[in-house]
């Protein structure tokens, strides 16, 4: 059965996504990258992720040519640096993003990462972009349980749809505390590198004796095999970035992936859960 994760307990989408980090950087990649991310929404990958910070904006002009004739069919997400999360900066921020991606509106948009605007001036712009029908809903990325907690206590903080964090295999610090606060809330966790980004930041995930012995047994690769681990949690989205056509029917795959008992316990043996509270990790 594919997994799905719900937003705001009303709109759900697959379990793995499509990102767009480092797209918009090479021209010579962008049929390729537009190509990617359209075959991404003809496997059901509904939701997309961009930011302004991508490519300063090359990203999201990729995504809004993937995009033409198929807005219909995506969930789309963009970021908002936390320079420009005030409350008029914010409004202005989302319209340039909006007219690169060539849409009226956003599902969500989400604070990039914590700066110095306090929340309660971001929480009211966000409302200001409902209110015009320029997003649906509003979330944030990388913030830690403490970000959070300050986050709900302040007026319409509770209306925040989602933390954007990284998760992967080799990084499981929101376990402890961050992820099971999120999932008593019914408010999805979105795992950004959750392949660490193709091994990159993990140099030794890909060439894991074990993890490669897994996914011969089960008849997968080793990227569908860590894509599927981030999701086996109730809430959690995977967004992956869509590199290749090959790549991202590779991912779609995943949804249906499933582990036994037996292997989860043995991939705590090799890539242990914490123990305890650990700072965000962040890239």
């Amino acid at each position: 059965m594919q997994k799905t994760v719900t937003f705001r307990q009303s709109e759900s989408v697959p379990a793995i996504g499509l990102g767009s980090w480092y797209m918009g950087e090479d021209p010579s990649q962008r049929r390729q990258e537009v190509a990617a991310l359209q075959a991404g929404l003809e496997c059901g990958l509904k939701l997309i992720d961009t930011a302004e910070m991508y490519a300063e904006g090359g990203a999201e002009q990729v995504v809004g040519e993937a995009l033409q004739g198929r807005r219909d069919s995506a969930f789309l997400v963009s970021k908002v640096y936390p320079w420009n999360a005030g409350e008029v900066d914010a409004v202005d921020a989302c319209e340039r993003s909006l007219r690169r991606l060539k849409t009226d509106y956003l599902d969500l948009y989400l604070l990039h990462w914590r700066g110095s605007v306090p929340l309660e001036e971001t929480i009211r712009a966000m409302e200001v972009l409902q209110q015009q029908g320029k997003i649906r809903h509003w979330g944030v990325s990388n913030f830690d349980s403490d970000d959070l907690q300050e986050l709900w206590q302040e007026t319409g903080g509770e209306q925040c749809a989602t933390n954007q964090v990284l998760y992967h295999l080799a990084s499981r610090g929101i376990e402890y505390s961050l992820l099971p606060e999120c999932q008593q809330r019914q408010m999805p966790v979105m795992a950004y590198c959750p392949l660490a980004q193709a091994g990159r930041l993990r140099r030794g995930l890909f060439a894991n004796d074990y993890l490669n012995q897994l996914a011969q047994q089960k008849g997968t690769s080793v990227a569908q095999l860590l894509l599927a681990w981030v999701i086996r949690k109730e809430g959690v989205i995977a967004i992956p970035k869509a590199s290749s056509v090959a790549h991202v029917q590779d991912n779609a795959a995943a949804l249906q992936g499933s582990f036994s008992s037996e292997e989860l316990a043995l991939l705590n043996n090799h890539f242990p859960p914490p123990g305890g509270k650990e700072p965000l990790d962040v890239v």
